[in-house]
């Protein structure tokens, strides 16, 4: 995933604020107005851009057609969420008949809009019971306030990756389960030169780092950033104070945010093989599964491993937590072949066999309860970390929103206002956060 959704994830994040539209669903979802029986050709547009990852699901596709000999199926890669949303805007017979994103941000926006239809009539046509086939928090991050707009199409967590020879140097025995645990041993590992200057750092909490964004590391805490009414409440959220509070004591404890952001700078390209982890600059660092197969193809020149993210000490029965992403799959509003697309969907989603090929030829986390728990799962144990934090009770997801990821871009802005130093009262700072999240949804709803 990553290596193409990294890509992608600036377009989805400027394509959020003016997705919503006067989408109107075709009146015959659902129905038997198109037959999936007869000769069809579908667009499946996808954001997959690079060569083993295009190819994964060309042969999935592939097998599909096998499967339904009336079903030719025309793919389109590299499909950004703006292209796409413009696409479906416009309709005609350009616009594609099924859909992916790389973002679970802008599913409140899909369903809310109709540009994605309800997939809940042919799932109850098709008899296919949602909540026994996908874990919670990967069926939640796919509907918005009980529409069913999309499924999931692989998932993604997030964990601790470490450099296990910098550990026995430093005599550190095991990985840190919690905040505490954390700080203690990033000031352990992290080494300076002769001049001062850093060679490592234990890990790095800067918000600007790679994959660091504030909302994947606030995950720990399990926060409730809306209300009930859809309200935000960060400033009334217990765990905002505490996960900045951590956030501070961890830059302070490493020589402060202006020597931090300073040898961040000097870090190369995150996909690239001067990545930092890569090159020991740091000691552990917050990553996704697909982190893993880069290393080993880049022949890691250290012994690393990876772990659950450590969570807060009053929360320390919930370690083995953290952050749940994906890829999501839903039918065009504008198709008139959805009872076709649906069974493209439906495969792709929900075929066991399938859906653990796929994860496995890409190197990420499948996204049905039973593919999880296959056998025929890729069984290198540092995979396998991130499948357990797939299936842990405590992981979350980022909720649904009207307006897309737009709230997430609020809370990134307000973290590099905090983390320099430019929030004098966080109290305050909160409130204001809130205040401009709920008139940004308030804005995209009418």
């Amino acid at each position: 995933m990553p290596i193409s959704r990294l890509r992608h994830r600036l377009s989805a994040a400027l394509a959020g604020a003016g997705l919503l539209v006067s989408g109107c669903a075709n009146p015959g979802v659902g129905s038997d107005r198109d037959d999936p029986t007869a000769p069809v050709t579908l667009t499946f547009w996808h954001g997959w851009s690079t060569p083993g990852e295009v190819k994964a699901l060309n042969d999935s596709v592939a097998r599909f057609e096998k499967r339904h000999r009336n079903i030719t199926v025309k793919v389109v890669p590299n499909v950004t969420d703006e292209t796409m949303n413009q696409a479906l805007r416009a309709g005609g017979s350009d616009a594609p008949d099924v859909v992916s994103s790389f973002t679970t941000n802008n599913v409140g926006q899909y369903c809310s809009s109709g540009m994605w239809a309800d997939l809940d009539p042919f799932l109850k046509k098709t008899g296919v019971d949602k909540k026994r086939v996908f874990p919670k928090t990967l069926l939640d991050y796919t509907s918005y306030r009980g529409q069913q707009c999309a499924l999931p199409l692989l998932a993604d967590s997030y964990g601790l990756y470490y450099n296990k020879d910098a550990f026995k140097k430093a005599g550190i025995t095991r990985p840190p389960h919690t905040m505490s645990e954390l700080k203690r041993d990033a000031v352990k590992l992290t080494e300076r030169t002769e001049d001062g200057t850093y060679r490592r750092v234990g890990f790095m909490p800067d918000f600007r780092l790679y994959q660091n964004s504030p909302d994947r590391m606030f995950a720990q805490w399990g926060p409730r950033y809306f209300d009930a009414h859809g309200k935000a409440r960060l400033a009334e959220e217990p765990a905002s104070k505490q996960f900045f509070a951590t956030a501070r004591e961890l830059v302070d404890a490493q020589g402060g945010y202006g020597a931090l952001e300073k040898f961040r700078t000097t870090f190369g390209d995150e996909m690239s093989s001067q990545n930092a982890f890569l090159t020991q600059k740091l000691a552990m660092h917050m990553d996704g599964e697909w982190r893993g197969l880069m290393l080993k193809d880049a022949k890691a020149p250290f012994h690393w491993d990876t772990a659950p993210m450590p969570v807060p000490d009053d929360r320390a029965d919930t370690y083995g937590r953290g952050y749940l992403t994906g890829t999501v799959l839903g039918i065009a509003h504008s198709s008139r072949h959805q009872n076709a697309a649906w069974e493209l969907v439906r495969y792709l989603t929900t075929n066991t066999d399938q859906v653990v090929r796929f994860a496995n030829a890409i190197h990420n986390v499948p996204s049905t309860t039973a593919a999880l728990k296959s056998p025929k799962l890729d069984a290198d144990p540092t995979f396998r970390t991130f499948l357990d934090i797939a299936q842990n009770a405590h992981s979350v997801a980022l909720p649904p929103s009207t307006n897309g990821g737009q709230y997430v871009t609020a809370l990134q802005d307000f973290s590099y206002a905090v983390e320099a130093g430019k929030v004098p009262d966080l109290t305050e700072g909160l409130r204001g956060l809130d205040a401009q999240i709920d008139a940004d949804n308030l804005q995209s709803e009418n």
